[in-house]
């Protein structure tokens, strides 16, 4: 092991007692404080009681106050009707989080206050209106002496209007647009009436604002638009006037008479180009068609009335020719007769298509002297409209100066309608409404009887016992009960059949343990009885001595037992059912595929990797690891080191270990325990008792035999006898 490894190990050790709390030792003696608190519990009794009757006698003394609730909803009551030429998806959205805290200060405004006032009748009110009836001898007193003015100094709003902020509560509700307006007074009528009142106030408020905005908008456009209807009429008159000196007429579609025909005879002209190409293709395809003899597959000449005629001519005769070849020779006169006639039908047929080709010749002469007249004039009318693009470009500017002042005047026109139609009365609904109107309330909202009842006498309750406890802190709990001899754990007795009438349970054990003594007082032997394990829980605490403040015991068990007979693993199972314990498993190489103790001295891994606790069972056990017992035992400091840890987390830690190990390699762990338990199963086993004279020489604790009972029965489960289990740590 290296300096390095040790180190590790005890910065883990460190971070484990660390997260499993470092102030162990600096725990109450809870039993001293409940006997300190049970003392004084006058102190704590009386001033509650006497609280508790303040407080009944003063919510029912306190005069009764009732709250009506009004709610408002925020909402753009804009529509197409009420707002012309508006959509409704310009007026929506527009209450986010900050616009609903503006409608909240504009509820509570002064002026919308003012006039609440005046509508509720709250000036006279005793209530509310410090000047209504004669002064008390206290503020008379007071205005004498300067500490206060004289009511009838103020006017009579601003006497109400403190009270009536007092009472008034407008708020938000959570993640809406919903405003809540509280009222509250001792008349449950006049809280409900003043609720609707205030909320029926801002509606108004913000109608008449909204008319006001309509008005003088109005107002302006009516000054502004006279003076822009003149401009108007002024530069549509300039426009008229500059296009008749530049003779700019305007003819269909809005565009002026040269650039109409100018656009005409660009039509004309590519109308002429198209026919002198089609005239001219068809010529030249109907010419190439007669050289290779395909000249009726053209259906300009197949289509002709003449060559139609022809053709059926020369058929009728070719079928003659055929008849009559039958009977006659080719040299027959018949025979030259019907050929002759044959090639004067093919003569005229090619006479034909050349009168064909030439009419389409023609046709694409005359459209080429067509295209050669447009082409002039339509170079012409270029020029005509090039000298006239400087006045246009002239027009062009009076006519969107014109068309400027047309639009804003148009715009400025609708407006103005809309606002006159917004002037009206009811035209313009408030962004709000009213969507739940307060009621008269029939339960009193100020004073809540149980609960402040409650409250005051838990509060007084806390704070007398917490002084209590603070001055047995303070005064380090001198008068506590003088300290008594040392007792096993809280665990032990739990469930124990009561004694004897004729001993007490003291000198019962006393004189068990005393007959169960020998080798001078240090070795010892008790009964592992799992039918009754708080005896035998008693008994092993008698046989551990005290370990240092804030620390665990830890105890080596040596297992001399045979087979079926208890082992240390079922004496940690019955601790782990009363308090958090764990078991160190050394006296074999059980589990060396498993991490375990000896990669925690390599510091390969933490205490979190190797802890194990089998299914249904409350007991941690750590294994040897993978390098195996020999090589924990062989690194004695760092083993002390990891086991003070766990002695700093459990409350009980049992490092089991072989009976027949040197005590050359145990003398470390021996020395460091609290304790020494030999598992010897029945009396007589000589082996077992040699292991416990072998260890009684290493360790200067109690070593103590570790007998199985006559009849061992299954052990219990103590949470079901009303134990309550200390919680194992994670």
């Amino acid at each position: 092991m290296t300096a390095h490894t040790e180190s590790h190990v005890r910065e883990q050790v460190r971070e484990q007692s660390a997260r499993d709390g470092d102030a162990r030792g600096d725990m109450l003696d809870l039993s001293a404080l409940w006997a300190a608190i049970k003392r004084r519990k006058a102190w704590i009794i009386a001033p509650t009681a006497a609280v508790f009757g303040l407080s009944l006698v003063a919510v029912n003394i306190v005069p009764a106050r009732y709250t009506g609730e009004a709610r408002i909803l925020l909402e753009s009551r804009g529509s197409f009707f009420t707002l012309p030429g508006q959509s409704s998806v310009e007026t929506t959205g527009q209450f986010d989080s900050e616009a609903v805290q503006s409608q909240v200060q504009l509820i509570m405004s002064r002026d919308l206050a003012r006039e609440a006032i005046k509508r509720i009748g709250l000036v006279g009110n005793s209530e509310f209106d410090s000047g209504a009836g004669a002064l008390n001898a206290l503020k008379k007193i007071g205005v004498l002496i300067g500490l206060g003015g004289h009511p009838a100094d103020r006017s009579p709003e601003d006497r109400v209007l403190e009270k009536y902020y007092d009472r008034l509560l407008v708020y938000p509700v959570g993640r809406s647009r919903i405003v809540a307006v509280e009222f509250t007074s001792q008349d449950p009528e006049l809280a409900a009436k003043g609720a609707n009142i205030i909320a029926n106030a801002y509606l108004e408020l913000q109608e008449a604002a909204k008319q006001d905005t309509a008005r003088s908008a109005s107002s302006w456009l009516s000054t502004t638009i006279e003076p822009l209807r003149k401009r108007l009429a002024e530069a549509e008159a300039k426009v008229e006037d500059f296009r008749s000196r530049n003779g700019l007429l305007v003819g269909a579609n809005n565009t002026t008479i040269n650039a109409q025909q100018l656009g005409d005879l660009s039509t004309q002209l590519s109308a002429a180009r198209s026919q002198q190409a089609e005239a001219q293709a068809k010529a030249g395809l109907i010419r190439d068609a007669i050289k290779q003899g395909r000249t009726f597959e053209i259906p300009d000449v197949a289509n002709n009335e003449l060559v139609r005629r022809l053709i059926e001519q020369r058929v009728n005769l070719r079928a003659q020719i055929a008849l009559e070849s039958r009977n006659l020779l080719s040299e027959h006169p018949r025979i030259k007769e019907l050929n002759a006639q044959l090639a004067d039908l093919e003569g005229q047929l090619r006479a034909a298509a050349e009168r064909t080709v030439r009419t389409l010749e023609n046709e694409a002469k005359i459209a080429g002297q067509r295209v050669e007249s447009f082409t002039a004039a339509l170079d012409g009318q270029k020029k005509n409209v090039s000298t006239g693009n400087d006045s246009e470009v002239q027009l062009r500017a009076l006519e969107r100066e014109a068309r400027t002042l047309r639009e804003q005047l148009e715009q400025y026109m609708l407006r103005y309608r809309e606002a006159v139609a917004r002037d009206s009365q009811n035209a313009t609904p408030a962004d709000a409404r009213v969507i739940s109107r307060a009621i008269e309330p029939t339960e009193p909202s100020f004073p809540k009887k149980l609960p402040t009842v409650l409250v005051a006498t838990l509060a007084t309750f806390l704070a007398s016992l917490a002084t209590v406890v603070s001055r047995e802190l303070l005064n380090g709990r001198s008068d506590a009960p003088a300290p008594q001899p040392r007792r096993s754990p809280g665990w032990i007795g739990r469930g124990r059949e009561a004694p004897r009438a004729e001993e007490t349970p003291a000198d019962s054990r006393r004189e068990r343990v005393a007959g169960l003594l020998t080798h001078g007082g240090r070795l010892g032997q008790i009964t592992l009885d799992l039918a009754h394990p708080e005896q035998t829980l008693a008994d092993l605490a008698e046989r551990i001595e005290e370990p240092a403040r804030g620390m665990a015991p830890m105890v080596l068990v040596l297992d001399g037992a045979g087979e079926g007979a208890a082992t240390p693993t079922d004496l940690a199972e019955l601790l782990s059912q009363r308090c958090r314990c764990i078991i160190v498993d050394l006296a074999a190489d059980r589990g060396r595929s498993e991490a375990g103790f000896s990669e925690l001295l390599a510091g390969e891994v933490l205490f979190s990797d190797i802890i194990t606790r089998e299914p249904g069972s409350r007991l941690h056990r750590i294994g040897p690891g993978r390098a195996g017992r020999a090589a924990v035992l062989a690194a004695s400091d760092l083993v002390e080191v990891a086991l003070d840890a766990l002695c700093e987390t459990y409350d009980w830690v049992l490092v089991a270990a072989a009976s027949n190990d040197e005590a050359s390699v145990l003398a470390s762990i021996a020395g460091r325990a609290q304790g020494g338990l030999v598992m010897a199963g029945q009396l007589g086993n000589g082996h077992a008792v040699e292991a416990a004279y072998r260890l009684a020489e290493m360790t200067k604790a109690p070593v103590t035999l570790m007998l199985d009972a006559p009849e061992t029965a299954p052990m219990p489960d103590l949470r079901e006898s009303g134990a309550s289990p200390v919680e194992v740590p994670a």
